[in-house]
């Protein structure tokens, strides 16, 4: 579970993190923005009906949470990010959804994301 102060939860947040920085990773889309604020990085998810049945979804949804959960430090504070996880992640390991993660946090924030970022093209790997 992520802490309180880390959960995206408004509209705004989320669309102004799907309009930054957009970096494909295996079964995973990240989008990093930031707000320009001191207040902590704010993450949220989105898996839809695509990705399976309710019981899949919940499954990868749990499985990202904690993976995000363990990377929290990487973030810079206001820092707003979505992962979006495709179809393919109903079948991926915890294992495999960690390392298109990681290599989609090292894209994005590797970056440029901690100087200031606006939108830029996706970035496949």
């Amino acid at each position: 579970m992520l802490p309180p102060a880390n959960r995206m939860r408004s509209r705004e947040d989320f669309a102004r993190a799907l309009r930054g920085r957009r970096v494909a990773s295996g079964p995973l889309v990240t989008h990093l923005a930031r707000t320009g604020t001191d207040e902590p990085a704010r993450i949220g998810l989105a898996v839809s009906r695509s990705v399976g049945s309710s019981v899949v979804r919940h499954r990868v949804a749990r499985r990202l949470r904690h993976l995000l959960r363990l990377r929290l430090d990487r973030f810079a504070p206001g820092v707003l990010l979505v992962v979006r996880a495709l179809p393919a992640a109903a079948t991926a390991t915890s294992a495999q959804l960690g390392v298109a993660l990681d290599s989609a946090l090292d894209s994005g924030l590797g970056a440029g994301l901690n100087s200031g970022l606006g939108a830029a093209p996706v970035v496949r790997l």
